[in-house]
């Protein structure tokens, strides 16, 4: 490196230098008034500066209040922009999330790219690593040779030279040392010659160190220089980097030891790897530059095939979905021979086999159905025909023997029973038909819970039964048909009192932010999962063999499931043999509600209401004949008992 020398500044008297006397004498004349001038000259150049500071001084003030508010909107802009990106960002995280999961397509040309981004990486790496090794072991092992070749030149014209004088020993060396530098076959060579310190004799050499453009000892690695200085006649050689012009460049230093009129000197040869570096670097860049375009047609190449495999799967899961919601005309294209072509043909012969089917079947129960509402409708007229004259039989029964007495009460039984099954008959047909309607409008729950129970306490009584109610809140308004919501609860409690053996029947109501449940437990003979999963269906029954006693239809159930679906809500069976059953009715409390959870388990726990409140309300009918008496929906009245506990 060359040495920057600082220029020192020219004194007082010098040529070129500021006179300071001179300048001191132009200050003093010019503050000081000369003949003939006014001597209010100098207090108008005071008031000058003077008038002058204040206004700066403000001018400085302006600009750093300016500074500050430039500042303080850039940072708003700059916590604006951070918080914009946030969103950007999450948003489009969870695009690519609910895109990877939703898309096979996507899924495998993005598995691909990344899975070909790794392998030429490291495949890039490995090449990249051992081109450039195998460059610097050529560019080494020819710097080894030409530094023995070259190093033994100067050595033998050192031992060869026949000079006693200081200006042909220094013209010596600098010949000697310009005759290696050079260029080798590809290679271009510096060198930095130095004499090894702490050399006491001869004290009278004239060369201490010398080296090409300007480089010094410096750029050589003090690992080398250490290695050189204690080694014999051995040569070593380190990476380093030197500077040329603007930039440093990378090289390899060789170092030896040559003497030289008694003195030992340290020689380096420094080989320029700059052409070596570009080489490299050229390799790289065509490497980078054909992976990305292997990458890119790999990419497109994965989309290509991946779309000619995947658009048929999709277009079968369109199609697919089309059938589900009852198209079933919908068809695949089929084009080809191929696999996925069999595959459509495949389909499409079961869309058609399953839209044949699904046909008749329909078309086979619109005819039940039909036929169900025909001949319902036409056994009405004898039906009433018959109930007339069953009717009258019964009441005169009294002038019967005994024979014909019970033949008229059986009669009047069973044409009752067949009333109630024609109906449930005509209702069925309604629902199959999608003629129910619902006429719903807000009314209090309890007044219809009461109704149900008031209908159903002389059953109650006649089986032993008490029906209680369980509730801690006093009104619930919920939207709904009140006339199908009574068949609901009527159905159920009358198939809780019949089935209860006797045991109390607990009937609870509790409510929600968004839903009502009304659910009855019974402690009778119970039954199995199997059992709550078919107990809707319709005209099934868990023992065939067992009598109806209240005179059900088989339809009950089957009515109450399809008005509760007409309401939007869910209605829910439970049972353990042995240990009873519990139905619960959950009912949204405005129409086109939505319900999250069902304010009672259907499990039941026996009997533990939700809420903070220990005390509720507790309607008891059926123990005794005043319950009869009770007004509907109400628990405060002489039937009414309070309780903390629950109830047994």
């Amino acid at each position: 490196m060359s040495a920057i020398k600082q220029v020192p500044e020219p004194t007082a008297g010098k040529p070129g230098g500021p006179d300071r006397s001179n300048v001191g004498l132009a200050t003093s004349e010019h503050t000081a008034p000369q003949a003939g001038e006014p001597d209010h000259v100098a207090p108008e150049h005071t008031d000058a500066h003077a008038l002058n500071l204040p206004w700066l001084m403000s001018r400085a003030r302006i600009w750093t209040r300016r500074g500050l508010i430039l500042l303080l909107r850039v940072s708003r802009l700059v916590v604006t922009g951070v918080r914009q990106i946030g969103p950007g960002l999450r948003f489009l995280r969870h695009s690519l999330l609910r895109r990877w999961r939703r898309s096979l397509e996507f899924r495998t040309v993005l598995m691909t790219l990344v899975l070909a981004i790794t392998s030429f990486a490291v495949v890039g790496a490995y090449l990249s690593n051992q081109i450039a090794n195998n460059l610097f072991q050529e560019r080494l092992a020819q710097a080894e040779s030409e530094s023995r070749y070259n190093v033994k030149q100067v050595q033998d014209t050192f031992n060869g030279a026949q000079v006693t004088d200081q200006s042909s020993v220094i013209t010596l060396v600098y010949d000697t040392l310009n005759a290696v530098e050079g260029r080798g076959d590809v290679i271009q060579r510096r060198y930095v010659f130095e004499a090894m310190p702490e050399q006491t004799k001869p004290r009278n050499r004239w060369v201490e160190s010398r080296a090409s453009d300007q480089l010094t000892v410096r750029v050589i690695p003090p690992e080398l220089r250490k290695a050189v200085q204690e080694s014999g006649t051995d040569q070593y050689w380190a990476s380093t980097e030197f500077p040329v012009g603007n930039e440093d460049r990378p090289g390899i230093a060789v170092g030896n030891k040559v003497d030289f009129n008694g003195t030992v000197y340290e020689l380096y040869l420094i080989y320029d790897l700059n052409s070596a570096q570009q080489t490299l670097d050229e390799i790289q860049n065509v490497l980078w530059t054909g992976g990305v375009a292997l990458v890119l047609m790999i990419g497109a190449i994965a989309w290509y095939v991946t779309r000619n495999v995947v658009s048929p799967v999709s277009h079968a899961a369109v199609v697919s979905e089309k059938l589900a919601a009852g198209q079933l005309q919908e068809r695949m294209v089929v084009k080809g021979e191929d696999e996925v072509a069999r595959l459509g043909a495949s389909f499409n012969h079961m869309a058609a086999s399953l839209q044949e089917q699904i046909t008749q079947l329909a078309t086979l129960s619109q005819m039940q159905q039909r036929f169900v509402s025909d001949v319902s409708h036409e056994l009405r007229t004898p039906l009433t025909t018959v109930r007339m004259a069953a009717e009258v039989l019964y009441d005169a029964r009294g002038d019967f023997d005994p024979m014909n007495k019970r033949s008229a009460e059986l009669l009047y039984n069973q044409v009752e029973r067949f009333q109630s099954l024609l109906s449930d008959l005509l209702e069925i047909s309604r629902f199959d038909a999608g003629a129910a309607v619902l006429d719903a409008e807000p009314q209090d729950i309890f007044q219809v819970v009461g109704h149900v129970i008031d209908g159903a306490s002389p059953v109650a009584a006649e089986y032993g039964s008490e029906v209680r109610l369980n509730t801690r809140q006093k009104s619930i308004i919920v939207e709904m048909d009140s006339r199908r919501i009574d068949r609901i609860l009527r159905n159920l409690l009358l198939n809780a009192v019949e089935h209860g053996e006797g045991k109390p029947v607990h009937v609870s109501v509790a409510a929600n932010h968004d839903a009502v449940a009304i659910s009855v437990r019974d402690h009778g003979i119970g039954m199995s999962q199997a059992e709550a999963a078919r107990v809707f269906d319709r005209f099934w029954r868990a023992d065939p063999a067992r009598a109806r006693t209240t005179g059900g239809s088989g339809l009950g159930l089957s009515i109450a499931a399809e008005d509760t679906k007409l309401h939007g809500g869910w209605l829910q069976a439970w049972g353990r043999k042995g240990s009873g059953s519990n139905f619960r009715l959950t009912l949204p409390l405005k129409q086109g509600g939505t319900i999250l959870k069902s304010p009672l388990q259907l499990e039941p726990a026996d009997i533990d209401l939700p809420g903070g409140a220990p005390e509720r309300q507790v309607l008891v009918l059926g123990a005794e004949p005043a319950a009869n008496s009770t007004e509907p929906g109400r628990a405060a009245s002489n039937t009414a008992e309070r309780s903390t506990g629950s109830p047994s």
